[in-house]
């Protein structure tokens, strides 16, 4: 199985943004730690603050070999569309979250994406990508 990350608007502030919630190291950074880590599995990775492109990514990735980890961001919470793109796809979609979105504001605590995907992951930090590579690659 190969693998795309899709992370959705404003991750690409990781390290920088919000430190104390997100924490203070870049995605890239972590990238490189997970392409080590699982040598032998292909780890694509996209993000884009555009809602769009991301639904696009998901339809050009959905219906290959790959599995999709999505971090929608803000998304999450309010894109009818996103969740759309996910149910029409064949590729397993894990949702992930950096924090525990249940501790934070109740907007948060509602996703469109949750009833759509194979699975949620969230509030282990970067690591819950960690995670949802290793459900991947399990299933």
């Amino acid at each position: 199985m190969k693998i795309l990350i899709i992370n959705g608007p404003n991750l690409n502030l990781l390290g920088t943004r919000e430190p104390d919630t997100y924490g203070k190291e870049s995605f890239d950074r972590y990238l490189d730690i997970l392409q080590k880590k699982f040598s032998s599995t292909q780890i694509d990775y996209f993000q884009s603050n555009i809602e769009g492109e991301l639904i696009n990514k998901i339809h050009e990735y959905g219906f290959g070999d790959f599995g999709i980890i999505l971090n929608a961001g803000g998304y999450t919470h309010t894109s009818v569309a996103l969740a759309d793109a996910v149910s029409a796809v064949e590729a397993p979609v894990i949702e992930v979250h950096i924090s525990n979105v249940f501790k934070r504001e109740n907007f948060r605590h509602h996703s469109f994406l949750s009833p759509v995907c194979k699975g949620v992951i969230c509030g282990f930090g970067l690591d819950s990508y960690r995670l949802a590579i290793e459900a991947l690659l399990n299933q």
